[in-house]
């Protein structure tokens, strides 16, 4: 699904899917191998395409990955 990036962190980035809570990517799912540095993979207000894992109702996350 479309997404755009809306807030990076130490640990992945957060992405806009159309939902109320922005759903996490973490650092290990945004590609193939290792990441040392989110900025050298995503930038704010990037367009992504990202697949939904999890959905935590209880505690109101969404787990994404760019990883298709």
């Amino acid at each position: 699904m479309p997404g755009i990036v809306n807030n990076i962190t130490a640990f992945g980035c957060f992405v806009d899917v159309g939902i109320k809570e922005s759903g996490l990517v973490h650092i290990s799912q945004l590609k193939e191998g290792f990441v040392s540095d989110v900025n050298e993979v995503v930038k704010l207000h990037q367009h992504v395409q990202v697949k939904v894992l999890e959905v935590d109702e209880a505690r109101k996350r969404v787990a994404l990955s760019m990883v298709i």
